[in-house]
């Protein structure tokens, strides 16, 4: 593949014939990021309105899936811009909660009770923390976003969560009692509290029944998991809003691996860049066949429609506008201002200097749409399967 940019490698190895041994919602996935901005997915004609040069230009779609490594900018800046005015001018800290590994069989039978199981183990510490007098006593503010990948490509499953250094109560802003401390809230007393509300509803949900578990000691695995100590990174905080707003671009939209991790892509092989944590984080290489390095993508793939980026606390989406309008007028803040959608032609000249309205050829007419030629269909997604796990539209390992 030598002379191909390694963007364009990546995406022809979506396409690798080794994706027809799996289930049909991730067979999907791998081909829409296959055809990702080609004839595949249907594209625009445009025809320049300059007399003399009358170009015609095919702007072929993106494939727009949340898993592609070549989509979701331009939506991540919107989503970004959305959220930072939500913002109060506060410290905000960075809190990452995460789970064992011997849960990961479990987890991958039912990621969607599980990845649930989670958000609600990890916001609950939070929401419990900050009520409490000694540290704030209001309801703080979380934005927590799910990973599933370790540098590797391992499944590690993980929440990122940005909490607010400060809350709400009867509508008035309340700041933290321990704002000149480095980290919000104790990670000791964290990951203890954090442990015992993950492990109860755990248990719950095996007694009501709601988790797939064949072949699985569920009381041998929560019995280890209770001797560990579990793994809460309460890191140091953000030195300003703008410093939060430059880590969430990074990381709220982000998929498993991108490009700039890649080194090269043979006929055989992947080899990237990643983070060895467990050795002081020096930097290393790593080759994949193309098969595991598939296997691996894969296992990062989210169950269809799951919301990986969800808001708690103050921020929770219902009357979340007036709610947060009341609380600025008492921090004498302007209100929210009205969410736009900025137009994709806007935002690629403000961004990138590039103006896609322009004739790439004569380079002064303006392109005027023609035509829309629509995508090919791919092969339907069975909504329902006796093979297929109820709770995360994947094929069980335990069916053939």
């Amino acid at each position: 593949m030598s002379g191909i940019p390694v963007g364009q490698q990546l995406q022809q190895i979506f396409g690798h014939p080794g994706i027809q041994q799996g289930n049909a919602y991730s067979r999907h996935i791998f081909h829409q990021l296959h055809g990702c901005h080609t004839a595949a997915m249907g594209m625009h004609h445009y025809k320049c309105d300059d007399e003399n040069c009358h170009h015609i230009h095919r702007q072929y779609h993106s494939c727009g899936n949340r898993h592609c490594p070549n989509c979701g900018g331009l939506k991540k800046e919107q989503w970004i811009e959305n959220l930072t005015a939500q913002l109060f001018p506060t410290a905000y800290y960075h809190v990452v909660f995460t789970v064992p590994h011997e849960f990961n069989s479990l987890i991958l039978g039912n990621r969607k009770a599980m990845f649930n199981l989670l958000f609600e183990a990890a916001s609950q510490t939070l929401l419990q923390f900050s009520a409490d007098a000694q540290y704030v006593g209001a309801t703080c503010g979380i934005t927590a976003v799910l990973h599933t990948w370790g540098q590797d490509l391992n499944f590690h499953p993980h929440l990122h969560c940005i909490v607010s250094g400060g809350g709400v109560k009867d509508k008035s802003w309340v700041q933290a009692k321990r704002k000149n401390d480095r980290f919000l809230f104790p990670v000791a007393a964290l990951k203890t509290v954090y442990k015992a509300i993950f492990l109860k509803k755990l248990r719950l949900l095996l007694l009501k029944g709601l988790l797939y578990s064949q072949g699985i000691d569920t009381d041998n695995l929560i019995k280890k998991a209770g001797f560990k100590s579990w793994n809460v990174y309460a890191k140091s905080p953000f030195g300003s809003v703008a410093s939060v707003v430059e880590y969430l671009g990074r990381y709220s939209h982000k998929v498993a691996i991108t490009k700039h991790r890649i080194i090269s892509i043979t006929a055989h092989s992947v080899t990237f860049k990643y983070k060895d944590y467990a050795d002081g984080s020096l930097q290393k290489t790593m080759t994949l066949s193309i098969a595991e390095f598939l296997r691996r993508f894969e296992l990062h793939f989210l169950p269809r429609r799951y919301v990986k980026i969800r808001h708690y606390g103050f921020l929770h989406n219902h009357g979340k506008t007036t709610r947060l309008n009341a609380v600025r007028k008492t921090m004498e803040l302007q209100p929210l201002p009205p969410k736009i959608n900025i137009p994709v032609a806007v935002r690629m000249l403000e961004q990138y200097g590039s103006d896609i309205t322009s004739c790439p050829k004569c380079g002064h007419g303006k392109l005027v749409l023609i035509g829309i030629a629509y995508p090919k269909i791919f092969e339907p997604i069975p909504l329902k399967h006796p093979r297929l796990n109820t709770q995360t539209g994947l094929r069980n390992k335990a069916s053939p």
